[in-house]
């Protein structure tokens, strides 16, 4: 065993290497494989002997293996029994005795473990943790409870149910006595080590983590056992706000929090919940506890170690605000104005470290500033403070605030940061309602005119040289922040001196500035239209491309060219709003340099967001250059992606070779392709969950244009066989039937006759269990494929039934009654609605089973088609405009699974493009087959049709 830990601790370290961390990764997958790997990562983290690194990457490692490993969809096991046992017997006291970077992962786990497990699969677990406690050791204490928050700060974004009840009521039941007396014992020792430093750290550490618990067992309901001992943990909670230590050990401490800010912090977030929450119970104490809050935020200085109590104090201040008769004691001139002096503008005047990390972390800056990563900052938990005031006392606050607004704009003129505190108190009461990531502010506060303030205040700097660049930043946050609220004249006027701060040498403000013209190129009026066209932007689409790909490439180290995400999200929007202009301003030059990136970053993707607008841009390049032959550029780079299997790019790459396939006019697969189609027949492909989407639809891009080499070469069972592993998942049965449509979109009835009855066997064991209304939407499409493809193909729904009825007799009828017809009428999109009339039609037309077996079937069947045809669909052939008028990326979750490449977007799948007049199909068809049948069709009419059925379909007949 000895040999195995070095070999998994050796990898370990080598996944700590940029150089050989890929490599050592996959020999990882490789060890993972084998029996008991999550328990000999326990042992590596729990032995001392090896380097902390080692057992932290350890714990990371088992982390995440038990987050993919640990149960599968339906909460089963996919571990043997006795390694689960093992993992739950070791783990909480293995965390219990890590540092604090190990309990941290540790954590983690157990909270993944828990998920599944906790509380009836894991019932003994809140006694054994209570059972653990220490009244003497702090530090055995402080473990357990991080484990026991690791677990019950689940409850917290949940929403309620009798599950979640059950799971709080065991807690409470055997957690909640203890917690109570463990509150008074950790006052007790607190108070007892004053001055002793170490003891009085770790108890005050205690005490903040039953503060996080407190909050954790309230968050759904307040506990009988809170609620009975309401008074004396209010008291306790007043207590620890207004505490001071009784040591000047601390004093020094300029930027880390020490425990006393912490727990006081805490408490605030636990005031916050009482007060939105439980206002029957803690309303009365509300007024006292603001009090306490607002003297104690009032009293901060600016050192960073203030920095998350003083947001966590606003953010209750907030919460009081929002509460109409408590913020009732904030409807007053001298209060608010106060409020505005003590509280706002010494939250929102730069810092000396916000200048510093303007300077020298200028990336981290613009995050937090633009980004919203800044939710626990100084500024924007005063902002939110103000606008919630404002909310409510419109009139008063705006008042109040120009005063000081005013006495800043004439400070300013002198010095820059007094002018940055005005624009930011201007941007704080001029937006009403949210900020939105996709067109900033919406609405406006009707006491201010945004236009007048930018001209008079903010356009000078704009392109002056002014004192500090942080009022150019300025000046362009205000343009993006009311990109809205401008019109098109106005940004017309704008657009010009904003590209020309593209070229500043700062990097914040060429940032920024390349930040709102994304924003700008993104702003559509009501139908859709960009604001800013193709033809408006086409002048100088080619040089801004060319500088914004300067800027990122000034640095080709990997991770500094990666680090500026929003000049490449500029990239992919130029590239977007251009379309098939970009084919007339320099497409080549584009493609060497997104290649060139390409080939830089795959030997370390370190920023999601950056690659994947990245890739976005290469999406758009594709998507509006059919015509181009990209494909033999992006070979070497993609190929290369495969080949090492560079995860976080593969998902994007199959993507875009999907698109590459489904726009290539000559219908065949390039020769190119065959290596890797042979490739990625393997199961290893499969397993990665976020190459599942892109693998099916590359997988039904290959299957009609290779139709041939598939039949002779006998793969048709393989690629069945990957549509069958697809369908056993919950997650993946969608993608399942991308495969199925396409091989049964690509192959006649005679070559699929060996595997049909296969096939409709898994679908209908599929449909016992529990199915989803989207697994049966695509089961009914896949039964409509079958029956419109018809006799043409030697399919239709005879050959449905025929295949149907020999795995179980008169097994069709409740399919076809339960599922079929219902399901059809709920069909949103026009293809699918199409595909069902064809293959109505045709089952009314051809089918002999329903001609003469299922005589009510046929006017069913007749009936839901009309129903179909009262409102008939219209398809648009081809891609159109759908994939570049895309969702907001910032919708997107990076990095999690799957992420879908906008510009890739292929529209829903249409298998008989040539019908685009459906009505005039339906009435053609059906004459035909009567004719065909000597003109039964017409008899079935007369006889099987109620009067108003057969006044509909006459017509059709006619």
């Amino acid at each position: 065993m000895a040999s195995s830990l070095d070999l998994i601790a050796g990898l370990l370290n080598q996944t700590l290497n940029a150089q050989t961390h890929r490599e050592a990764e996959n020999k990882l997958k490789e060890e993972a494989k084998k029996p008991q790997y999550s328990l000999s990562l326990l042992k590596i983290v729990s032995n001392a002997a090896f380097q902390t690194n080692t057992r932290l990457a350890a714990a990371l490692a088992f982390k995440n293996f038990i987050r993919h490993n640990y149960v599968d969809e339906e909460g089963n096991y996919k571990l043997p029994l006795d390694e689960v046992q093992t993992i739950k017997q070791e783990l909480v006291g293995l965390m219990i005795s890590s540092p604090p970077s190990i309990q941290t992962q540790l954590g983690e786990a157990i909270s993944i473990i828990a998920d599944s497990d906790f509380w009836e699969r894991w019932d003994t677990l809140v006694q054994d943790l209570v059972s653990r406690l220490s009244d003497t050791d702090y530090k055995v204490t402080n473990g357990v409870l991080e484990v026991a928050h690791s677990i019950f700060v689940r409850w917290r974004p949940l929403f309620q149910s009798n599950d979640l009840n059950r799971e709080i009521l065991h807690v409470v039941e055997h957690f909640g006595e203890p917690f109570i007396k463990l509150l008074d014992l950790a006052d007790r020792q607190i108070q007892a080590n004053g001055t002793n430093v170490a003891a009085l750290k770790g108890w005050l550490e205690t005490m903040s983590l039953l503060v996080r618990l407190l909050y954790d067992l309230s968050c759904q309901d307040l506990p009988p056992v809170i609620e009975t001992h309401l008074q004396p943990i209010s008291l306790l909670l007043h207590k620890y706000l207004v505490y001071k230590y009784q040591t000047d050990e601390f004093d020094d401490e300029e930027d880390t929090a020490t425990p006393l800010e912490t727990l006081k912090a805490d408490i605030c977030d636990v005031l916050q919940l009482f007060t939105n929450k439980y206002d029957e119970d803690f309303g009365h104490l509300v007024p006292e506890f603001a009090n306490d809050v607002w003297g104690l935020v009032s009293n901060l200085d600016e050192k960073t170690r203030y920095d998350i109590l003083a947001c966590k104090g606003m953010q209750f201040l907030t919460a009081v605000a929002s509460v109409r008769r408590h913020a009732e004691a904030f409807n007053n001139h001298s209060i608010l104005n106060e409020i505005v002096l003590k509280v706002v503008i010494p939250n929102v005047k730069l810092r000396e470290s916000d200048l510093d990390m303007f300077a020298e972390e200028p990336i981290e800056f613009i995050r937090r500033d633009l980004e919203g990563s800044d939710s626990d900052s100084r500024r924007r938990a005063a902002t939110d403070f103000l606008r919630k005031l404002l909310e409510n006392f419109e009139d008063l606050v705006t008042q109040v605030v120009f005063v000081h607004i005013n006495q800043y704009l004439e400070k300013g003129r002198t010095d820059f940061k007094d002018k940055d505190t005005a624009v930011y108190l201007f941007l704080a009461i001029a937006a009403k309602g949210a900020v939105t990531a996709s067109h900033g502010v919406k609405t406006v506060n009707s006491h201010v005119d945004i236009v007048q303030f930018f001209e008079q205040h903010i356009a000078a700097d704009l392109l002056a040289n002014t004192q500090h660049a942080i009022s150019k930043v300025d000046a362009i946050k205000y343009l993006y922040t009311f990109r809205s609220q401008l019109n098109k004249a106005q940004w017309t006027a704008a657009m010009q001196p904003l590209i020309q701060n593209l070229a500043s040498d700062n990097y914040v403000v060429y940032t920024y500035a390349a930040i709102a013209v994304e924003r700008v190129l993104f702003l559509t009026d009501e139908q859709g239209q960009h604001l800013f066209p193709r033809s408006d932007i086409q002048p100088f689409a080619k040089d801004l491309l060319e500088h914004l790909f300067k800027l990122i490439e000034k640095d080709t180290s990997a991770p500094k060219l990666q680090e500026n995400e929003f000049l490449m999200r500029c990239i992919m929007r130029v590239l977007i709003v251009m379309k098939d202009g970009i084919i007339d301003s320099g497409i080549e030059s584009v493609l060497n340099h997104l290649i060139q990136i390409t080939n830089v970053i795959r030997e370390n993707p370190s920023n999601p967001r950056f690659y994947y607008y990245h890739f976005e841009a290469i999406g758009a390049l594709v998507s509006n250059s059919p015509r181009v032959d990209l494909l033999a550029h992006l070979w070497e780079p993609f190929s290369y992606i495969l080949d090492k299997d560079i995860s976080e790019f593969v998902p994007f790459v199959f993507q875009i070779f999907a698109l590459l396939l489904e726009l290539n006019p000559s219908g065949h697969v390039p020769g190119t392709f065959k290596v890797i189609i042979q490739n990625i027949l393997a199961p290893n492909w499969w397993e990665q969950r976020g190459n599942v989407p892109p693998l099916s639809r590359f997988i039904a891009a290959v299957i009609p244009r290779a139709a041939e080499e598939i039949k002779a070469g006998g793969k048709l069972e393989t690629f069945l066989g990957i549509f069958q592993r697809l369908l056993n998942g919950k997650k993946t049965e969608q993608n399942a039937f991308d495969v199925l449509e396409a091989i049964v979109g690509t192959f006649d009835g005679e070559i699929l006759e060996p595997w049909f009855k296969e096939i409709i066997a898994l679908v209908f064991t599929r449909l016992q269990a529990n199915p989803t209304d989207s697994l049966k939407q695509r089961v009914a499409r896949f039964y409509h494929l079958v029956s419109a493809r018809g006799i043409e193909a030697k399919m239709g729904a005879d050959y449905f039934i025929r295949h149907a009825e020999s795995i179980q007799a008169n097994v069709f009828t409740p399919f076809y009654l339960t599922v079929i017809l219902p399901t059809t009428g709920q069909f949103a999109r026009p293809v699918d609605r199409k595909l069902g009339v064809i293959s109505y039609s045709k089952t009314l037309g051809d089918s002999e089973a329903f001609a003469n077996r299922y005589q009510k079937g046929w006017g069913f069947t007749c009936n839901h088609l009309l129903d179909l045809l009262k409102n008939p669909p219209r398809v648009t052939a081809g891609f159109g405009d759908e994939i570049v008028n895309e969702a907001d990326v910032d919708d997107i979750g990076f990095g999690v699974g799957f992420t879908p490449l906008n510009t890739c977007k292929r529209g829903p799948r249409d298998d008989f493009p040539d019908v685009l007049e459906v009505e005039k199909w339906v009435s053609a068809y059906l004459k035909d087959a009567n004719v065909r049948h000597g003109g039964k069709i017409a008899g079935f009419v007369e006889s099987r049709l109620t009067p108003e059925a057969k006044a509909a379909l006459v017509p059709y007949l006619a």
